[in-house]
C-alpha cells in the first residue's frame, strides 16, 4: 500500500486539526484492499472491539474509501466511518476565509458528495414525485439529490470561472508592469507563512498546524541588491494524496504557482519524512503544470534540526528530478539564513545563475557556517 504510515502520525494530526481527539490507532498491511471492507473482516472485527473499548464515536481511515466500502464498514462497525479525503475537506471548510476559498472548498465538497450518492444511503432509493412533490413523477430520491448536486456544482463552477478571469486580468496587469513574481509552495506545516511574514514583513496567519493558510496572500518584497520590488505570494500547503477534487477546485489559486517566475519550495528540514514530502509537492506541481518553473529549495526549521544532522553551510546545491537546484537552510523562527535567502532571490531576479553557489565547500560569500 503506497505511503504506509506505520504510526498514523499525519492522520492523527489531521484529525486533531479537524477538532477530533484520537482514541486509538490501528494499522493493517495487505497486498490489496478488500473490495467490500477495505481491511478485511477479521481486521474490521478488531477495529469494532477497539472502538467499543475506547469509547470512540467515529472511525477514520488513512486512505480513500469507495462509497460501497464506506457503507459496508459503517454497517459492520456500527459507527460513522470517514476517510482521509473527507477529513481534509472538513479542515479546508473550517479554514477557508475568502470568498474564493469558500467557493473552492464548496466545489470540492459537492464533487465528493456526488460520489457518495452511489449505493451508500438506502433512503435515497425510495421514489418521490407526484403532486406537490419536487422532482418529476417517479423520480427516485437518489436521482433528485444527484440532479440538485449537479446543479449546485454547475453554479459553483460558473462563479469560480469568474474568479479565474479576474485573476487572469490581474496577471496580465503584472506582466505589463514587468513584475517578477515569486510563489511560496511546500508541504503543509513546513513554515511557508512564517517565511512569508519574515521576508515581506507581513502579518499573515501562521501557526504550527496543518493547513493554517488556504487563501493566497500577495505582498511586495523589496530586494536591495536587485534594486527593485517583486511580488511574493503565500499559497495553500500540499499534502500527500491531496484529493484530486481539491487540486481541481483550487486551480485558480494554484495557478499563481504555475504562472510564477520563481518558486520557493519550503521544506521542513526537521521532519525525517521530508524526502517523501518533497516528492508529494513535486507531484502536485506537475499536476498543475508548474514543474518546470525554476525553484529554490528552502529548508526551514533549522533551529529544530537534530544537532548531529546540522549542515556545514547554509547554502548548497541539491539534485531534484535530474536538475541542480539551489538549496538554502533557514529558520523563520530565529532569522538564521534569511539574509542569504534575500541574496539568492536578488541574484535570480537579476538573471544571474544561482546553480553554482560556491567554488569550494564551506566558502560561501555572505553566508555563515551552522557549526564550526
Amino acid at each position: 500500500m503506497p505511503h504506509f504510515d506505520s504510526e498514523l502520525e499525519e492522520l492523527g494530526l489531521l484529525a486533531q486539526t479537524a477538532g477530533f481527539s484520537v482514541a486509538e490507532r490501528v494499522t493493517c498491511k495487505r497486498r490489496a484492499p478488500d473490495p467490500a471492507l477495505f481491511v478485511g473482516s477479521g481486521k474490521a472485527e478488531e477495529i469494532k472491539m477497539l472502538a467499543q473499548s475506547s469509547g470512540a464515536s467515529e472511525v477514520l481511515f488513512d486512505q480513500a474509501l469507495s462509497p460501497a466500502q464506506q457503507r459496508n464498514l459503517e454497517r459492520e462497525l456500527g459507527l460513522p466511518v470517514n476517510d482521509r479525503t473527507l477529513l481534509i475537506l472538513q479542515i479546508f471548510a473550517q479554514r477557508a476565509r475568502s470568498h474564493e476559498g469558500k467557493l473552492q472548498v464548496e466545489l470540492a465538497r459537492l464533487q465528493y458528495l456526488s460520489t457518495r450518492l452511489v449505493r451508500r444511503w438506502s433512503h435515497l432509493e425510495r421514489q418521490s414525485g407526484g403532486i406537490g412533490m419536487r422532482g418529476g413523477p417517479g423520480e427516485t430520491q437518489i436521482e433528485l439529490d444527484r440532479r440538485m448536486i449537479g446543479e449546485a456544482i454547475k453554479r459553483t463552477k460558473e462563479r469560480l470561472e469568474k474568479v479565474k478571469k479576474q485573476r487572469a486580468t490581474q496577471r496580465r496587469q503584472r506582466e505589463r508592469r514587468d513584475a517578477f513574481t515569486i510563489s511560496l509552495v511546500g508541504y503543509t506545516n513546513a513554515g511557508k507563512s512564517s517565511i512569508f511574514n519574515a521576508l515581506a514583513k507581513a502579518r499573515a496567519y501562521a501557526a504550527d498546524q496543518l493547513f493554517a493558510t488556504l487563501d493566497t496572500t500577495t505582498r511586495q518584497l523589496y530586494l536591495g541588491e536587485a534594486g527593485r520590488s517583486v511580488s511574493l505570494s503565500d499559497t495553500v500547503g500540499f499534502i500527500r494524496d491531496l484529493p484530486h477534487g481539491l487540486v481541481d477546485a483550487f486551480a485558480a489559486t494554484l495557478q499563481e504557482a504555475a504562472d510564477a517566475d520563481l518558486l520557493l519550495h519550503v521544506v521542513d528540514a526537521s521532519n525525517p519524512a521530508h524526502p517523501e514530502q518533497i516528492a508529494s509537492v513535486l507531484g502536485v506541481l506537475k499536476d498543475i503544470g508548474a514543474d518546470q518553473v525554476p525553484q529554490i529549495l528552502v529548508f526551514n526549521k533549522l533551529d529544530a534540526m537534530d544537532p548531529a544532522k546540522l549542515p556545514q553551510v547554509l547554502v548548497d546545491v541539491m539534485e531534484l528530478d535530474g536538475r541542480s537546484v539551489p538549496r538554502i537552510f533557514v529558520s523563520a523562527h530565529t532569522g538564521a539564513g534569511l539574509s542569504d535567502l534575500r541574496s539568492l532571490l536578488a541574484r535570480q531576479v537579476m538573471g544571474q545563475q544561482v546553480g553554482e553557489i560556491a567554488d569550494t565547500p564551506g566558502e560561501i560569500t555572505g553566508n555563515v557556517k551552522v557549526r564550526p
